[in-house]
């Protein structure tokens, strides 16, 4: 199978199956000398664990980082870093009756069409227990980057219809609701919600959001590699995403060029913007003012409600859906939306430092 391997020079592969033995990253291209601990990744894979909330699937897993290769007296070697996470809760029995089926909305029928056998198993590599390796990896990034300064602030925007409007931003709030929403009071109502989709064995999607600040001026290439095409493909090989916007989005599609663009300005020895409709990146480049990217997650597929489908053999059926899973995915997706983000800003920073010749000269 193709395609398990993301960046650069900062690149990493993931592997394993949701119901195999363990799930896990190789990270390559590390620099030397970053202190690192399985704790640092352990606070990152914590937000994205199950069993967190009653909007979260019951499987319990414990999610437990362990560093095998890449780290000596706490410090990067420079080597591969390779993170394995156990599976510790599989009830592989629970998909014993869908072995033969479609689940609509899930990628059992395209991953049987490309490859000609699936793991019904929850998905094998199509299931979001993927995502583990990508947020062990992009643990690893956003520390490195905080080194230079930059962080994330990432967030659950909107459940269903219910969205925090951004002069209602409470950043403290994150992490006191189970959604991770900026405010408390919109949590609520968005808990209420919830309640409705799971009594009527329905699910619900959202929109993650979230703010980078502290990248300098100058990142991202003028082709292909841009900026935020390189930021929508991380963030769009998440697998419940349908969509990514960068700034205003597709609400710049309805302003007129005197609203979108952001007027500069010159103060203390900084240019700077009065706006930010670009959210921080102009031709594919970062603008040193604040990036900020959207997410759009879909319902989760697995629902309690009778959906036709039809069998491997070709026959119209009726399906239900049991076990655990998540009414909601957003809460849980909020921490990988950030670890991707993390990568692609790590690994083009790092491609960014060949950009110049006296970059290179003041290097070496």
């Amino acid at each position: 199978m193709a395609g398990s391997t993301y960046g650069t020079l900062f690149r990493i592969t993931t592997w394993g199956e949701s119901h195999g033995p363990a799930v896990g990253v190789v990270i390559d291209g590390c620099p030397a000398g970053l202190a690192l601990s399985e704790q640092d990744v352990q606070k990152y894979l914590d937000r994205r664990r199950p069993g967190q909330s009653r909007f979260t699937t019951k499987r319990k897993e414990g999610d437990t980082a362990e560093i095998l290769s890449g780290v000596f007296e706490g410090k990067t070697t420079g080597t591969p870093i390779s993170i394995v996470v156990r599976n510790e809760d599989q009830r592989s029995h629970d998909y014993g009756r869908l072995k033969n089926c479609y689940r609509p909305g899930h990628a059992d029928y395209t991953f049987d069409v490309k490859y000609g056998f699936r793991d019904f198993r929850g998905g094998g590599r199509s299931s979001g227990r993927e995502t583990i390796g990508r947020v062990a990896a992009g643990a690893v990034a956003a520390k490195l980057l905080k080194e230079l300064g930059i962080t994330f602030t990432a967030y659950t925007k909107s459940i269903g219809a219910i969205c925090v409007p951004q002069q209602e931003y409470q950043f403290k709030d994150i992490m006191e609701n189970a959604l991770y929403m900026p405010n408390n009071t919109y949590a609520e109502r968005a808990s209420e919600y919830l309640d409705c989709c799971i009594k009527n064995q329905d699910s619900s999607g959202g929109v993650i959001e979230c703010m980078i600040d502290g990248v300098p001026a100058g990142i991202g290439e003028t082709v292909f590699q841009k900026l935020d095409a390189s930021l929508a493909g991380a963030v769009m090989s998440i697998g419940a995403v349908k969509g990514v916007e960068i700034g205003d989005g597709f609400a710049a599609a309805k302003a007129a060029g005197s609203e979108n663009n952001d007027a500069f300005f010159y103060e203390e020895g900084h240019i700077c913007k009065r706006t930010n409709h670009s959210g921080g990146v102009l031709g594919g480049i970062s603008d040193g003012s604040p990036i900020i990217l959207r997410a759009a997650i879909k319902p989760t597929p697995s629902i309690g409600k009778e959906q036709e489908t039809v069998t491997d053999a070709g026959e119209n059926t009726i399906l239900v859906i049991t076990g655990r899973h998540d009414p909601v995915i957003v809460p849980r997706a909020v921490v990988v939306v950030e670890a991707m983000a993390a990568l692609t800003i790590l690994d083009l920073l790092m491609i960014n430092m060949s950009a110049r010749l006296e970059s290179l000269r003041d290097f070496y």
